[in-house]
């Protein structure tokens, strides 16, 4: 009996120290030093500050018990609805909502569409059912001018009379540009809209000519078939695997970006000229032609102003394509400035915030310029959208006022689609540089052709850089991975060429798109591009920069960097813009990470409207952000600082309840955080993040 008592005794003994948070790691259950720690990629968090291991980052009020490792365990988090339903339901939420018009002046007459209107005139019984007003301001107050949305706003009993709003708005806020105008978008929706420059280039680049002809294309003459033979002379183009031949290979039918079937060219074996080879049909296509500016259609169905479009229409008029054998010629009378002329930007030095897809929104970017980047650029839009004049897509071009240094970055996978996109963009955009995505690993993208899988054809590259920086005097950018696998590295064999194609500067993601994020940055590879790239291309870094010693290294191991992209390390901590510029690492209290989160609710409101619908789109992406942002670790609880974006976070309390609720992985403590700047969320709400922003990869991780 004696002997079972000890063994129960020790039992006993060893689940209290691997529960103690005083003496043993959560993840771990056993003691580890900070060094043996950060060698397994796990944070060092102090240990008067770590949780038991049974349960995941606390939130305040012992409520522990809903909380398990996912991290999404939430009634919040799962959408059971059809999309029949929604679409329901968004119908019904048409009907019972109030007219914009009528929300806005408060007359009834105001509507122009009349009974007609698919919203509700009923201002008595819309006051009835709508939501009790939110607390705070309405955001518009230090706008000049009446808020936009009226009897709408969620905030209307702080709204005072037109009047003495005109005089008191002090307009800091200032505005947004790069609005799509409707007339525009009705030129693309009815596939009128003329591109004269791009379609310029593409011919005198060659393009149109050595493309022309389809699949199966084939002329009788004297009852023989003969194939079609490509005249002209073509590029030799060197890849990794050995000289890029095409010329044998038969492509089975494509579907084009534009979603309409396109046959892609077989060239023939014989080619005329003493050609060194011919090039991969895979890696361009024929350009659609424009349609003609006298078709009668282009011009039908227009609201006022029509007269101007149809003129607009047939101001422009087609290029007669050039002869193969002149290609050398008229491209270069065609190319207007030499790369070297144009406008340039000096990245130098300058904190650059990436593009981020559904985070790195117009809000977010206010956020980060307030706290110290230099360089923002919008999310990254698809050409074949833009092209086809989606609001939604055309949002993402948007620029504020205070964003002194704004680029866009668009992703198609063919030379005529991003040079027709460019020239669109330059025409009606105000923006400072172009860049071009060619790194981009999303299956989505990749699939149709674009992103990282243009890294797998040198050819196509070439001539999407060519035609897009010939097309427009605006400065063309790149961004792109170290190679499409892994272990396969091609950026450093085409950087010398990417500098003469046209490009100004090129962003090099230290990762392939097989890697992911699997593994750390390669800035040894990022340096060895950048040593080789000419001086007349800007190379810039981008992976895993989390703090100032980060950026301050990585620039004086290689001053051939022009300065790093600051990419997940802002979704972290956007304060890192300021620590870089102050050099210091910033203990930031809980109580100032809200402020900022104020800061973009109130940013939200003004870019997505301060009625019911903007509300909730403001608390969504919100809710997205804190789906990264949860993933910070003050400073004050490590025993090891700088932090580092791959490592992975411990459950720990935080020095007071706000800074525990912020740390926390259930998306049921986001949208009490959400609630605490939005108010109460709607009935039936549901949030999932849209990415697993917490993925680690354990193998490569320890």
């Amino acid at each position: 009996m004696e002997g079972a008592s000890t063994i129960e005794e020790e039992v006993e003994a060893k689940i209290t120290e691997e529960t103690s948070p005083v003496t043993s790691n959560p993840v771990l259950n056993v003691v580890l030093t900070p060094e043996e720690l950060i060698a397994k990629a796990i944070a060092p968090v102090k240990k008067e500050f770590l949780c038991p291991p049974k349960h995941t980052r606390p939130c305040p009020n012992n409520q522990n018990e809903d909380r398990v490792n996912d991290g999404y365990h939430s009634k919040y988090s799962k959408n059971t609805k059809s999309k029949r339903q929604l679409k329901r339901e968004r119908q019904q939420d048409r009907k019972t909502g109030i007219c914009p018009k009528i929300a806005k002046t408060g007359c009834v007459n105001s509507c122009v569409y009349g009974t007609n209107c698919r919203f509700s005139h009923d201002v008595e019984a819309y006051k009835a059912q709508k939501p009790v007003d939110l607390e705070g301001n309405c955001p518009f107050l230090s706008l000049k001018g009446p808020c936009p949305y009226g009897l709408a706003c969620r905030y209307l009993g702080t709204h005072k009379d037109e009047k003495a709003m005109e005089v008191e708005g002090v307009g800091n806020e200032r505005y947004e540009t790069n609005e799509l105008k409707k007339d525009v978008q009705k030129l693309l929706w009815k596939n009128c809209m003329t591109f004269p420059k791009a379609d310029a280039q593409l011919k005198a680049l060659g393009i149109t000519d050595i493309y022309k002809l389809k699949k199966g294309d084939v002329k009788e003459e004297e009852g023989e078939v003969e194939k079609a033979e490509v005249e002209g002379e073509v590029e030799t183009v060197e890849a990794d695997q050995g000289i890029i031949n095409g010329s044998s290979t038969a492509h089975e039918n494509d579907a084009g970006e534009n979603g309409a079937s396109v046959n892609k060219t077989e060239c023939s074996e014989e080619v005329k000229g003493n050609v060194d080879i011919s090039l991969s049909t895979d890696d361009l296509r024929p350009i659609k032609m424009a349609k003609h500016s006298n078709e009668k259609h282009c011009s039908g169905d227009m609201d006022n102003g029509s007269g101007s479009l149809e003129n607009d229409i047939e101001m422009h008029t087609e290029v007669e394509a050039p002869r193969t054998d002149d290609i050398s010629s008229e491209t270069d009378a065609c190319l207007k400035l030499h790369p070297r002329e144009k406008k340039l930007i000096d990245f130098s030095g300058k904190l650059y915030l990436a593009p981020l897809t559904t985070v790195g929104n117009l809000p977010f970017r206010r956020v980060c310029r307030g706290l110290g980047a230099d360089i923002t650029c919008g999310e990254m839009a698809m050409c074949t959208n833009l092209l086809q004049g989606q609001a939604s897509e055309w949002a993402l071009l948007r620029r504020h006022s205070s964003e002194d240094l704004f680029g866009v970055q668009i992703c198609g996978s063919y030379p005529d689609t991003i040079a027709r996109t460019v020239e669109l963009i330059d025409r009606e955009c105000t923006v400072d540089f172009i860049d071009i995505n060619m790194g981009c690993p999303i299956d989505l993208v990749v699939n149709k052709g674009a992103g990282s899988c243009l890294l797998t054809k040198p050819v196509r590259m070439k001539s999407i850089i060519k035609a897009a920086s010939a097309t427009v005097d605006t400065p063309i950018t790149v961004k792109v991975r170290t190679a499409y696998f892994e272990g396969k590295n091609r950026i450093d064999s085409l950087i010398s060429d990417i500098g003469s194609w046209g490009a100004t500067a090129l962003t090099i993601h230290g990762r392939s798109r097989q890697q992911r994020y699997s593994k750390l940055a390669d800035w040894d590879y990022i340096y060895q591009c950048a040593r080789k790239a000419p001086d007349s291309l800007q190379v810039l870094g981008n992976g895993d920069v989390f703090s100032y010693e980060d950026w301050n290294k990585h620039l004086s191991d290689c001053p051939k960097i022009s300065a790093c992209m600051i990419a997940r390390g802002s979704l972290v901590k956007p304060w890192l813009f300021t620590e870089i510029k102050e050099q210091r690492h910033w203990d930031i209290s809980s109580s100032e990470r809200l402020d900022i989160c104020k800061d973009y609710v109130r940013f939200g409101l003004q870019h997505w409207g301060s009625d019911s619908k903007g509300v909730e789109t403001t608390r969504y992406f919100l809710l997205e952000w804190l789906s990264y942002m949860h993933r910070y670790i003050p400073v004050g609880l490590l025993d090891v600082v700088p932090s580092k974006l791959n490592w992975r976070s411990p459950s720990f309390y935080g020095r007071n309840d706000l800074e525990t609720l912020m740390a926390s992985e259930s998306a049921a403590d986001w949208i009490r955080i959400s609630e605490m700047l939005l108010g109460k969320v709607p009935d039936g709400f549901n949030f999932a993040p849209k990415h697993k922003s917490n993925a680690y990869d354990k193998t490569e991780n320890g």
